[in-house]
């Protein structure tokens, strides 16, 4: 007898091997290439078009707790009737290896060009630890070696105070 349902750990294999050997076709007709501007939850994803229209992306059932997407990550999504709100659903995910391919094609929209170097040089999102003092590392040189002085001197004044 031949299981129906597939083991987590099966699926996931499945998955990856589908996203790792992937034909890099170009989208289909309908489909578009958009960028993940925001997570809403319950993998839903709120995504920016080519043309700058901003609107909700649903996560298919094989993508979940498979594959993560972040903002800034491009995905293709194809249009779905049954919504009002959530207008596509998420097709394929784009690596960085279809992101070269598609500009070699002429088929990566050129609005995303610029969007793309920005994302990866821009240090601006990154999380900042509040609970950590900010140090400068070129002060940080100069105060360690007075304060080694100002400490010999100190163990300098506590031994003469023991021998007296």
């Amino acid at each position: 007898m031949i299981a129906t349902e597939m083991s987590k750990a099966t699926k996931r294999k499945h998955v990856m091997l589908e996203i790792l050997q992937d034909d890099f076709a170009p989208p289909a007709a309908g489909q578009q290439i958009v960028k993940i501007v925001n997570s809403r939850g319950n993998n839903l994803h709120q995504v920016e078009a080519a043309d700058k229209s901003k609107f909700l992306v649903s996560m298919p059932n094989k993508f979940r707790k498979n594959v993560w997407v972040k903002r800034g990550d491009f995905v293709i999504v194809e249009p779905i009737k049954e919504g009002d709100k959530v207008k596509a659903e998420i097709v394929r995910i784009v690596t960085k290896e279809h992101v070269k391919l598609f500009k070699k094609d002429q088929v990566w929209p050129k609005e995303f060009d610029d969007e793309d170097d920005e994302v990866e040089s821009s240090d601006d999102d990154l999380f900042v630890n509040t609970n950590r003092p900010n140090v400068d590392d070129s002060d940080e040189s100069d105060t360690s070696s007075h304060s080694d002085h100002s400490d010999s001197d100190a163990l300098v004044s506590s031994e003469e105070e023991r021998k007296s």
